[in-house]
């Protein structure tokens, strides 16, 4: 059978291409790498718990199309991420505001937080020229050592010195007492995991798991009109102008028997002495309860600890520097002659997407692609 389109990877740029698709009529084959769908937002139940296996991730949007697509296919709950800062066994909320102010300084109004802000800004004259001097010239000394420095350090591998400014070009300050992280209209998490929300956007789509593409990318073609492919753009052309370098991610997951471990989903460690960056404990983004709305009596955490990427590593971070990004436009100008395959998402555009993104970015290529 020859297919209208055959989409590479069943993640949330993928599912979306072949949910639209499909509804339009077209015939549609998924295929992906790995045993299962959902690509980086699969979530696995463990003890009715469900893990989010690459990472945390919390759904947030301001996109009134992209919420109004995406809760055809889930209900969302209503949680809302307040993460909380570890530095040395001092807790302070995040993002900073004045929970934080006051645990730091002690100071009680707006105008005291401000004004302890502005004191400590005053440090840096003139245009900050790498990450360190831009972040003290946004929330000053204190906070940029106790909550930022060691943090960011392990997230980069590298001296906060030699990072670009342009990495926290801004820093949510807020002299409010809300510790709702992101500033979105539309938040929370699909009941039921992320795996279940992308199984409801492929019901009635052919998928394939464990087929490597490019490993069999002739006859694949063959199958097809067109190809969606939103593996990595370097990889597509063997690597032949070079490697894009990436930020991996490494995980050590633990089941406890115990039903609470640090009672949030998320806690941030900032100091550079524990290894890893933040420990996610997953039942709390379903507020501990399995989907019959009983409490669970275990607890998984993961261990987060940020690695460079070398190839054959999980790539999550594209490295948006200069070098990285004049390679990608070189990549970029070889993907405009392939003439049957549209290349998207985080891998295939080499960007870092939130998920919002990645769904407007592929409801925009359908609407381009499918409805012409």
């Amino acid at each position: 059978m020859k297919y209208d389109y055959l989409v590479v990877g069943s993640g949330l740029y993928g599912a979306v291409f072949a949910q639209q698709a499909k509804a339009l009529g077209k015939s549609v084959l998924v295929i992906d790498k790995r045993p299962n769908i959902a690509g980086n937002v699969y979530t696995e139940n463990v003890e009715g718990i469900n893990v989010h296996k690459y990472g945390a991730h919390i759904f947030h949007t301001n996109i009134k199309e992209v919420w109004d697509y995406i809760t055809k296919f889930a209900v969302f709950n209503r949680f809302t991420n307040s993460p909380v800062a570890n530095y040395k066994g001092e807790l302070y909320s995040l993002p900073f505001n004045m929970y934080t102010f006051n645990k730091m300084w002690g100071v009680v109004t707006p105008e005291e937080a401000l004004e302890k802000i502005e004191e400590q800004r005053a440090e840096i004259k003139g245009e900050p020229e790498n990450l360190e001097e831009q972040a003290i010239s946004l929330v000053g000394r204190d906070i940029y050592e106790k909550l930022i420095k060691g943090y960011t350090e392990k997230q980069w591998g590298r001296d906060c010195r030699e990072l670009p400014s342009f990495i926290i070009k801004r820093l949510p300050v807020r002299l409010t007492f809300d510790n709702n992280y992101f500033n979105a209209l539309y938040q929370g998490i699909p009941v039921g995991g992320y795996t279940k929300m992308v199984e409801n956007m492929l019901s009635g789509i052919e998928v394939r798991l464990s087929v490597d593409y490019l490993e069999n990318k002739e006859e694949l073609d063959r199958l097809a009109d067109k190809v969606i492919y939103t593996g990595a753009i370097d990889a597509y052309f063997g690597y032949k102008l070079g490697n894009l370098e990436y930020r991996s991610v490494r995980f050590e997951n633990e089941l406890l028997d115990k039903p609470n471990f640090q009672g949030n989903a998320a806690v941030n460690y900032t100091d550079r002495e524990t290894p890893w960056t933040r420990i996610i404990e997953h039942k709390w983004f379903e507020f501990g309860k399995d989907e019959n709305g009983n409490d669970l009596s275990k607890t998984v955490i993961s261990r987060e600890y940020s690695s460079e990427w070398k190839p054959g590593d999980e790539p999550y971070y594209p490295v948006n520097d200069e070098r990285n990004s004049k390679l990608y436009e070189q990549y970029r100008n070889l993907a405009k002659n392939e003439k049957n395959v549209i290349f998207g998402g985080r891998l295939g555009e080499y960007k870092y997407y939130d998920m919002d993104a990645v769904i407007k970015s592929a409801l925009d290529m359908c609407e381009k692609e499918l409805k012409k």
